[in-house]
């Protein structure tokens, strides 16, 4: 099973620029977007989108133009809806689905039973939230601790796939210019135990299973000064893996070289 990633910074602005072609050459069973920005009456029918994928899941933010994730697959998913989930899920310790904390929602986590595994697609909200970080302590006190307690009790049925854009670089290694950003929203230090946190819970970040110590890996890039070209990027998007399930990873791989978005995609083999 293939599975990709991507941040696509708009989807009705992505499918004018080769996205159904960047796609075709993906081949990926499941697709997991974030930052769709769109609701599904605002995309093109279900016939002329992504036939391939023919089974598509929209979690839109209730703002138009914003956020949002969504899920395509090969074959049918059973979703998870946040209100099933205390009824569907064991060990809930009357958690919250991770939306609940924000409103009016945006869309930001999607779950869908894979039989083998749950998956879950996440765009984490950005710690600057308009400037001067202002949802970093929303982020380091609520969200980061709160959707690892989501995950591990996902988990404690079945293991855990997770994908998406963090918004954060963990190591120095993670993005080009370390020294110049540990104030930056996405390399703080609030942030980054944030992700350590996820490690700590016997999650997996897979790209560094494979690569420990492989510089200049990036999947996001200011659209300013050039950035990509010069590859002046950060490793913000991720495949967190439950440690069980980690093995069975046959491979991943950042697909730099499709543009479109800001971001590329990402991709793994399982």
């Amino acid at each position: 099973m293939k599975i990709v990633s991507w941040n696509v910074n708009g989807l009705r602005a992505i499918l004018n620029k080769n996205f159904a072609t960047d796609i075709q050459r993906l081949d990926p069973d499941i697709l997991c977007l974030q930052e769709i920005k769109a609701k599904p009456s605002q995309l093109p029918p279900d016939s002329e989108f992504l036939p391939s994928l023919p089974f598509k899941y929209f979690h839109a933010a209730e703002r138009l133009g914003y956020s949002g994730t969504a899920i395509f697959s090969k074959t049918p998913c059973k979703v998870l809806e946040a209100e099933n989930f205390a009824t569907n899920v064991a060990n809930t310790q009357s958690l919250l689905f991770p939306d609940s904390m924000i409103e009016p929602q945006e869309g930001r986590v999607q779950v869908v039973d894979c039989g083998a595994f749950w998956l879950v697609n996440v765009y984490t909200p950005n710690a600057n939230g308009g400037g001067e970080l202002k949802r970093l302590s929303f982020r380091h006190e609520f969200w980061d601790p709160k959707f690892c307690e989501f995950l591990k009790a996902l988990e404690y049925s079945k293991p855990i796939v997770t994908c998406g854009d963090f918004n954060v670089a963990h190591r120095e290694i993670d993005l080009a210019h370390p020294e110049q950003n540990h104030r930056s929203a996405g390399f703080t230090d609030e942030e980054r135990k944030g992700f350590s946190r996820y490690i700590g819970c016997d999650f997996v970040d897979i790209f560094r299973q494979f690569y420990p110590n492989k510089p200049n890996c990036y999947t996001w890039w200011s659209y300013r000064m050039s950035a990509r070209q010069r590859n002046i990027g950060w490793r913000i998007d991720y495949f967190l893996i439950s440690k069980l399930l980690a093995p069975a990873i046959k491979s991943i791989e950042i697909y730099a070289d499709i543009m479109g978005s800001d971001h590329a995609p990402m991709g793994i083999e399982l």
